[in-house]
């Protein structure tokens, strides 16, 4: 098993329009209306904490799950003050924190070499060498050649191939609604509408 935490805490942010304009504090707020940008010219929340984890498992190597790489990742992005310019009675608004799950499982074949590819690439490992027969008489044997040339088949194509399975936001949970965003109603930044999706990916290494 493999847990992994990443994320960061936003202390201090401020912006200064011109050079000797007072400094405004933008932390854990919208961006649209403190910047004075609009959300037609972007926008986006400087919210405190923005972390995700990840708790992965990888199977036993040498067996048939050798090839699993499997786990869930957790996304959380932090609360944050709307722009009251745009709320309905003017007044400061919470904008709530946003945790999204989502599940991916990989499978990569590593098959097993077949039985004459285990031998000394070339040639078998009795090659060349003098053998009795039922006459008792030695007989020099031959080099037989093992060596595989374009394989092909169902073996070839699977071996080193991933199959990667995934499904994002598996709650289907809708972004908290933004007002200062405009007719967005979220924040386009830190945030998506497009809910529960899957999908699935193919990876062959040559």
């Amino acid at each position: 098993m493999t847990l992994r935490l990443n994320g960061n805490y936003l202390d201090r942010a401020v912006l200064q329009a011109t050079p000797d304009a007072r400094e405004k504090s933008v932390v854990g707020k919208f961006g649209a209306g403190f910047l004075r940008t609009g959300a037609a010219f972007g926008s986006g929340s400087f919210t405190h904490n923005r972390w995700y984890a990840s708790l992965f498992y990888d199977g036993p190597p040498g067996s048939s799950l050798g090839g699993l790489d499997t786990g869930l990742i957790v996304h959380y992005i932090g609360d944050y003050w709307d722009d009251r310019l745009f709320t309905s009675d003017q007044k400061p608004r919470k904008v709530r924190e946003w945790t999204t799950l989502d599940l991916v499982l990989n499978y990569t074949f590593n098959l097993s070499a077949s039985v004459a590819q285990n031998e000394v690439a070339g040639f078998a490992r009795d090659g060349g060498k003098n053998s009795k027969m039922k006459d008792g008489k030695g007989k020099n044997v031959m080099p037989v050649s093992t060596a595989e040339y374009n394989p092909c088949g169902r073996r070839a194509w699977l071996n080193n191939t991933t199959i990667t399975l995934g499904l994002n936001n598996v709650f289907d949970l809708a972004p908290p609604f933004v007002a200062g965003s405009g007719e967005n109603g979220y924040d386009e930044a830190t945030a998506n509408i497009k809910g529960r999706t899957w999908y699935v990916a193919l990876t062959k290494r040559f």
